[in-house]
């Protein structure tokens, strides 16, 4: 393959909102962080292990204007874009290096609120699951023994 090929995909969590700047034109960016995890058992201590990496974000005009005004610190996103890197001239001399991902194609998957619903009513669901399965016999509906249909899925 002669070619070459630079794609980022990404799900995760906002890490704060969108911070915009705006240029002479009438051009915007906007930049945020996404965290996004890794879990996994330690298989020595049996401990559950999290680890979260942080990716910084560049959206540009409309894109960034929408990611601002709809986005806010909690909720899950998925971008899609391609890695840049940039350096500049820090205050104190040294030259400071930053790796981007800038942002070709996004979709909203939940806000924080959303979430935070869904984390609530999920304690709930298996409470009511738990109570649901320990009924005794007399009280499960009766089984029928109608012939199940077939589905025409090949798989």
């Amino acid at each position: 393959m002669s070619g070459t090929l630079n794609k980022v995909m990404l799900i995760g969590h906002l890490g704060d909102e969108v911070k915009m700047h705006y240029f002479e034109g009438g051009n915007s960016i906007g930049r945020f962080p996404i965290a996004t995890n890794e879990t996994y058992t330690n298989k020595q201590t049996g401990e559950r292990v999290t680890n979260t990496d942080w990716h910084n974000v560049v959206v540009r005009n409309k894109a960034a204007e929408i990611c601002e005004k709809y986005l806010s610190k909690g909720d899950k996103v998925y971008v899609e874009g391609r890695l840049k890197n940039r350096q500049w001239q820090g205050e104190d001399g040294n030259t400071r290096y930053t790796t981007e991902v800038h942002v070709q194609d996004f979709t909203f998957l939940s806000t924080k609120k959303e979430s935070m619903a869904n984390a609530q009513s999920q304690p709930q669901q298996q409470q009511q699951a738990a109570t649901s399965s320990a009924k005794p016999m007399a009280q499960q509906p009766a089984q029928t023994n109608e012939p199940q249909q077939e589905d025409d899925l090949p798989f």
